[in-house]
Formats: structure tokens, C-alpha cells, sequence
């Protein structure tokens, strides 16, 4: 691990009781959801993680606690360095503090999410759905969401799925 940032995850062991993981040269900071703002402050103003990638979640479902990781990939450009931070939730209406305030492109990144996931941010500035039309009902990247009954039809299995459709009554 590259010192510069092993500094960084060591002072966010030290302050933030955060837990690390490397795996295939990929450094993750497992944090407590309720510090997500002062951990990336930090990170941010002295470790020079200046950018946001990219925020999204993984739902471990049927799992309750914690039911779901919400991720965080920063990037350092002075350095050339990334990070990548995970949040557990617990529950089925989980929520956490908006980003906004440290990376302002977080607003659309926790919009997808919300929009996802259903996980909500408190403070968000614009907490509406991003991908799927406004009157949607659930969030389509939980692995409990409905799949419904129609699998996709290709050449090779036409037939097969046709005579499995419930067919329409008059």
C-alpha cells in the first residue's frame, strides 16, 4: 500500500475505529454510517481525496443487519490515489446524512440510490427519483423487489417461453 494513503487509512482507523480491507490491491475503510461526513471531510481536506466517483449500494438481502452497504469510491487527483469507503445499514428503510456538503455531485449519485435502493439521505437538497418515473412504486435494484413472470424471449427459446405465458382471457 502506497504510504500516502496508508497514512490515511491509518488515521481513519485511529480517529473513526474504521476497519480495513484489502483485497487484489484495493484498499476499503469499513465506516459507521453516522460519521460519514466528518470521515470525508477529512479525507477530503487532509489527504486530498478531492473527488467523488462514484456512490452506490449492495443489498445482502435476506440479511437484516446489516441489510445493506452503502459505497463510496473517492479519488485523490494530486495523487493519484483511491479509496473506497463502505457504510452499513441495517433495516429496510435505512438512512444516512447527505454528502452534498463535502462533494457536491454526491446530490445525483444519492438520488440514484434513493431511487435504486431506497436508502434515504437526510439533508439532501433534491431527494427525488432520477432514473425510474415519479410514480413508481419500490426500488428496483432490491433483491426483494418482484421480478415478475415474463423471462426474455430470444430465437433459441421462442416457443418454449411462449406456451409458458398466461395467456389472455375474453
Amino acid at each position: 500500500m502506497d504510504e500516502k494513503l496508508q497514512a490515511a487509512v491509518s488515521a481513519m482507523q485511529e480517529r473513526f475505529a474504521a476497519t480495513v480491507e484489502v483485497e487484489h490491491g484495493e484498499t476499503t475503510l469499513v465506516i459507521a454510517a453516522d460519521k460519514n461526513i466528518e470521515i470525508a471531510q477529512v479525507l477530503r481536506d487532509e489527504f486530498q481525496f478531492n473527488m467523488l466517483v462514484d456512490e452506490t449500494a449492495v443489498d445482502y438481502w435476506p440479511q437484516d443487519a446489516p441489510r445493506f452497504h452503502l459505497v463510496y469510491q473517492l479519488y485523490s487527483l494530486p495523487l493519484n490515489l483511491q479509496l473506497r469507503l463502505r457504510a452499513p445499514l441495517d433495516g429496510n428503510a435505512p438512512h444516512l446524512r447527505t454528502l452534498e456538503s463535502v462533494y457536491p455531485n454526491a446530490n445525483w449519485y444519492e438520488r440514484e440510490v434513493w431511487d435504486m435502493f431506497g436508502i434515504r439521505f437526510d439533508g439532501h437538497s433534491d431527494m427525488r427519483r432520477i432514473i425510474m418515473p415519479f410514480d413508481w412504486e419500490g426500488h428496483p435494484l432490491r433483491k426483494d423487489y418482484p421480478l415478475g413472470y415474463e423471462e426474455p424471449q430470444f430465437t433459441f427459446n421462442f416457443d418454449e417461453i411462449d406456451l409458458r405465458k398466461p395467456k389472455g382471457q375474453r
